[in-house]
């Protein structure tokens, strides 16, 4: 992928920052008009853009419109319903020493955005992002993913189709790029990607005390209990594991089994791969690739230790790794020393619930949590720990209900977004207070002669 100048980045972000001096983008009718084009857009490029996901990840047409497309067009869709009400100045209660004031919230967006997305979700994971900052009021520099250079193609085909430069723009290339991009002022920087991606965006938006929303990774656990339906957690697992051959943020990252269950429920996921991706999985057009041959020596690396329950075969040529499951493992491992991001699931057992919680809490905060097990041993081991988000029997559905916050907190991200998150991470929430002149009380001024009932009321 060929790299963007600097100045031709300069050039966007100067055009961007006059369009937007002209308070256009502040209009709510130009907001919802600029969403239905969008959606518009999405539509007439569906083909174009789920053949390109086939190329870059071998995603068949069905996963790419249930994990990327629908997801996006399903978010538009809530924006378009609830934007007024989400942008309408809120009242809030004035306190009695500051009588006759009346005071509210008014939303306004934060300005120009970069929006800095990875290859595993390539069109989710820049248009969802795209739509807050849209939907709040502002203007956007859009730089895909070069490790799926065919959807940032098309992606960047669509949006110039369908947008001035001005209002949003896409550039492409890779560090030398981001390198750039992340030396110039934004008025909020939203990167979704690694760890240690994510600590440099974070160290350069310092320089410019430029707000960030992070949406990075980490080893999300999973537990399945003594008292589990095992029928169940084995099929959500699988499913939840093999989405994009694992390549996924929030994919279970590894497992932990009760020592009493755990030879049933690994054979039952393997039996659960095989239904869902047949016997020879490598010639289903359901199962995806690895993205590049970096990452398949980096996941082969983790794969010579403990043993090997279900799969293990690897085509390089094909980039191509068969679902995984790896049995006693220890947390020495190096495949419990990084997140995984592929379809490879290392697996240790416990005896009392207590090891797992003090294991998961000893280590990085994770971005997801999923528990399999009775309802009221849930509560109690999401009330021990924390992620950023978490499922009670099922794997990954937290991210489909737009009515609640997606991200994650320390190591696996910072911010929030989805729904009226996404509205209100790329929005200023400004808060005013309106004082009337007819009368004009002296209690705050100096010198203050009715302290006495200044302090009964303050």
């Amino acid at each position: 992928m060929e790299e963007t100048s600097r100045d031709i980045i300069v050039q966007h972000i100067e055009s961007q920052r006059d369009f937007f001096s002209t308070n256009k983008t502040k209009d709510i009718n130009f907001r919802l008009e600029q969403l239905r084009k969008l959606k518009k857009a999405i539509q007439k490029n569906q083909k174009k853009l789920e053949d390109a996901l086939w190329e870059d990840l071998h995603k068949s047409p069905e996963e790419s419109y249930l994990t990327e497309i629908s997801i996006v067009t399903g978010e538009i869709d809530n924006h378009i319903k609830h934007l007024k009400e989400w942008a309408k100045p809120k009242r809030v209660s004035t306190p009695i020493h500051l009588w006759p004031s009346s005071s509210k919230v008014i939303y306004e967006p934060l300005g120009l955005s970069l929006i800095v997305a990875p290859w595993n979700y390539p069109f989710q994971l820049l248009i969802n992002s795209l739509i807050g900052s849209i939907s709040a009021g502002g203007c956007s520099i859009l730089k895909p993913s070069p490790d799926a250079p065919k959807i940032a193609k098309a992606m960047q085909e669509m949006i110039e189709e369908t947008f001035e430069s001005n209002y949003i723009a896409v550039v492409q290339g890779g560090r030398e790029t981001n390198t750039i991009l992340f030396n110039e002022r934004f008025d909020i920087i939203f990167f979704t990607g690694s760890s240690k991606v994510g600590k440099v965006v974070m160290k350069a938006a310092a320089e410019h005390l430029t707000p960030v929303v992070l949406e990075l990774g980490g080893k999300s656990p999973c537990i399945v209990d003594s008292d589990a339906n095992i029928d169940v957690a084995a099929k959500r697992i699988a499913w939840g594991k093999l989405i994009n051959a694992g390549q996924t943020c929030i994919a279970p990252d590894y497992l932990f089994a009760h020592h009493s269950i755990k030879d049933e429920l690994l054979d039952k996921i393997a039996k659960n791969i095989k239904e869902m991706y047949g016997n020879d999985i490598k010639e289903s057009r359901f199962y995806p690739r690895i993205v590049n041959q970096r990452a398949m020596d980096r996941l082969e690396k983790l794969m010579n230790q403990g043993e090997i329950h279900t799969g293990g075969e690897v085509d390089e040529k094909e980039k191509f790794i068969a679902p995984t499951i790896i049995d006693n493992v220890n947390p020495d491992f190096l495949i419990m020393q990084e997140e995984i991001f592929g379809p490879i699931l290392p697996v240790m057992t416990f005896e009392y619930i207590d090891e797992t919680i003090e294991y998961i809490n000893k280590n990085e905060k994770p971005l997801a949590f999923y528990y399999f097990g009775k309802n009221r041993k849930a509560k109690e081991v999401l009330a021990k720990t924390t992620s950023g988000g978490a499922c009670v029997n099922d794997t990954l559905m937290h991210i489909t209900n737009h009515n609640l916050p997606f991200g994650g907190v320390g190591n696996s991200g910072l911010g929030k977004y989805h729904g009226r998150e996404s509205f209100l991470a790329f929005s200023n929430r400004r808060a005013i207070v309106t004082t009337p002149t007819w009368i004009d009380l002296p209690l705050k001024y100096a010198p203050f002669k009715y302290f006495k009932l200044i302090k009964r009321i303050v």
